[in-house]
């Protein structure tokens, strides 16, 4: 009893640290004093660029990695944009404007600027739906294999969709009748891309998606909605965090694994953004799908720096599970 006891108690006190250390924002500016190195990881010293920061010079604050900060985040001319300083390196200041100034409800549009970008993997969601078009029709040397897949990109918050919408149109989406929806006005090298990361267009998925949530994506088109779409899925098949699904296909993973993998890739941070969810399949628990909350402008960000400025996940979800293979199994 004493034992278990002693292992609640130090698995509380990790808790309480945890908390403690979570990132802090912060509003104003952040003035250099030295020129010091411009970490996209201070942890793992990775400094994409190998950026400093300019004697004198004025950098808009976001945030600082824990209450009793050893460094703030910043907004710099790189890429990515967001970067970590050390506290040692110079001063916040905030302007006494802002100080005076009553609290200003923030413009209706700004709430847009949130989204949730919903990727599955996809040979773990055939395992649980094998009957849909495009898991009859997956193959090894498919991108989806070895890949994650575009489920959709969702402005926030969750009610915020249909906008503008025919009341008969929605009625049939909810249906889930989406081969009657209207076909989508797409160039061609966009459509042929969003084939490629979105299998489910096969199940008309892209129309679905666009009705429900691409009609509030800031009033642009599908074209631009579905291209920025696009961008992200890039950003993420070329990161750490695919690489890490492909080479353990077969295997379990933990979220912590996963967690560490978007920290490397997109910076400190970053594994705060994401949720995990998985489904049983038999014995088995399958990782099927990862919603990464993002902030801003996506045409413009990177993706580590939309992820960055985003709002925490409330936790990471699943905490474990296997990277299906192509395949009922």
């Amino acid at each position: 009893m004493k034992i278990i006891l002693h292992i609640g108690f130090i698995l509380a006190m990790l808790s309480a640290v945890t908390s403690v250390s979570a990132e802090v924002k912060l509003s104003g500016y952040f003035i250099a004093r030295s020129e010091c190195p411009a970490y996209q990881s201070f942890r793992r010293k990775t400094n994409p660029g190998n950026v400093s920061t300019n004697i004198d010079q004025a950098y808009d604050l976001f945030a600082k990695n824990k209450q009793a900060a050893t460094h703030y985040r910043i907004k710099m001319d790189a890429s990515p944009k967001l970067r970590w300083v050390a506290v040692t390196c110079g001063e916040h200041v905030v302007p006494v404007d802002v100080i005076a100034a009553p609290p200003i409800e923030q413009p209706a549009s700004s709430a847009l600027e949130n989204y949730i970008l919903a990727v599955s993997w996809q040979p773990g969601f055939c395992e649980t739906r094998p009957s849909k078009p495009e898991c009859r029709s997956q193959t090894k040397d498919r991108f989806d294999a070895s890949n994650f897949t575009l489920h959709g990109l969702w402005p926030q918050p969750r009610n915020n969709i249909y906008c503008n919408v025919a009341p008969e149109v929605v009625a049939t989406d909810k249906d889930k009748k989406w081969g009657d929806l209207a076909p989508l006005v797409l160039e061609n090298e966009t459509r042929a891309e969003l084939n490629k990361v979105m299998p489910g267009s096969q199940s008309n998925l892209h129309r679905h998606e666009w009705i429900k949530h691409g009609s509030c994506y800031n009033g642009e088109p599908a074209e631009v909605y579905y291209k920025d779409s696009i961008k992200l899925m890039y950003a993420l098949n070329n990161s750490a965090v695919r690489d890490l699904f492909v080479n353990n296909i077969g295997k379990e993973i933990t979220s912590t694994q996963i967690r560490e993998a978007f920290d490397i890739h997109f910076g400190d941070g970053a594994s705060d953004k994401i949720k995990i969810a998985c489904k049983k399949d038999g014995r088995r628990r399958l990782i099927t799908e990862i919603t990464i909350a993002l902030k801003g402008d996506l045409d413009e960000l990177t993706m580590a720096d939309a992820m960055l400025a985003a709002t925490n996940a409330n936790n990471v979800g699943c905490n474990k599970g296997i990277v299906d293979p192509v395949g009922l199994q």
